[in-house]
């Protein structure tokens, strides 16, 4: 069985998404699952365990540029990529009139078929025309949580239903743990960052408790933030240089914990199976939210957490994954 999953942006929805490639495979174990995904995402996608072959799209580049030239031949190139093989299922995740546009674009096999959702889900994006682009719409419950969503989507595709914990099957290096906690702290929206101030805060007592702290950033705004937070922090606070998500995946499988935002970077920390205090200024958490796990947490809602909040957090999520023993200076 050829299946195509397409599910292009954003990197954490992206992540949020893996799960379903386990359980395809745990109904099909022979499937040959490909992926289309926006092009800075595909590095993620190499990373899943069980994907044959990954199709990036620069939609969102091609948007400024859509009828030069450049784009023209690469979006060509990308169309002759995606018509190499021909599907028996093609199923969108993104549910939006872009992804099924790309969806609807696949080859399907004389009984292949396409499929996506046929109706909204509570804080979930959605564009009701999807349902008229492809051939079977699946319905969804009002209020889901996002990876319970793709899921469910998978499952009601192939008739089946899943079951148990969600498993991300992400290959990721091997190198031995270190003494540093990541401060997630940059994102692409305003309503979900969270005071500099208490940035610098969490940091210091993190040291205090006897661990360095890593900030990554991807952009101009978020380096110079980084700069002032360990500038007050001092030489225990490292500031990680520009790298692709592959080498920001392995430096953060290679922590023992994160603190960070609703992000593409926190959800990641959530799939690697770390520490996590994830904190949200929206009531989106039940959506978005780690969820079957006593040290991956949620903070926060309709309004920001102080830092005294996700302090606490921290530290019962430290206790219950056992992080009392690596503050300690020795074996990492």
């Amino acid at each position: 069985m050829k299946i195509l999953i397409v599910k292009m942006s954003s990197l954490g929805d992206v992540i949020q998404t893996v799960p379903v490639v386990h359980d395809l495979l745990k109904q099909f174990p022979d499937a040959n699952i490909d992926w289309v995904v926006e092009e800075a995402f595909a590095p993620l996608v190499h990373r899943i365990e069980g994907v044959r072959r990954v199709l990036p799209l620069a939609q969102r580049r091609w948007r400024s540029s859509w009828w030069s030239e450049a784009t023209r031949l690469e979006r060509h190139r990308f169309d002759q990529e995606l018509s190499l093989d021909s599907y028996d299922a093609v199923i969108d995740f993104q549910g939006l009139i872009k992804s099924a546009l790309v969806a609807r674009s696949a080859r399907l096999n004389p009984d292949g078929f396409s499929a996506t959702y046929g109706n909204r889900s509570d804080e979930c994006g959605y564009e009701w025309p999807v349902k008229w682009l492809l051939q079977r719409k699946m319905r969804m419950p009002s209020r889901i949580h996002a990876v319970a969503r793709y899921r469910l989507l998978a499952g009601l595709t192939f008739g089946y239903e899943p079951q148990g914990k969600a498993v991300y099957p992400l290959f990721r290096s091997l190198a031995a743990k270190r003494p540093t906690v990541v401060l997630a702290h940059g994102t692409t929206r305003a309503d979900n960052e969270w005071n500099e101030i208490n940035w610098i805060e969490m940091g210091r007592r993190l040291i205090e408790s006897g661990q360095s702290v890593a900030l990554p950033h991807a952009n101009a705004n978020e380096f110079a933030l980084c700069n002032r937070i360990a500038q007050a922090l001092g030489d225990k606070a490292e500031v990680w240089p520009l790298s692709g998500l592959a080498e920001i995946m392995d430096r953060i499988a290679n922590s023992v914990g994160l603190i960070g935002v609703d992000s593409g970077l926190s959800h990641m920390a959530v799939a690697l199976d770390l520490p996590v205090v994830q904190i949200f200024s929206q009531p989106r958490a039940w959506r978005a939210g780690p969820v079957d796990c006593s040290y991956q947490v949620a903070v926060g809602g309709k309004l920001a957490p102080n830092a005294d909040m996700v302090w606490q957090t921290w530290q019962t999520v430290s206790k219950e994954a056992g992080l009392s023993t690596l503050s300690q200076p020795l074996v990492y």
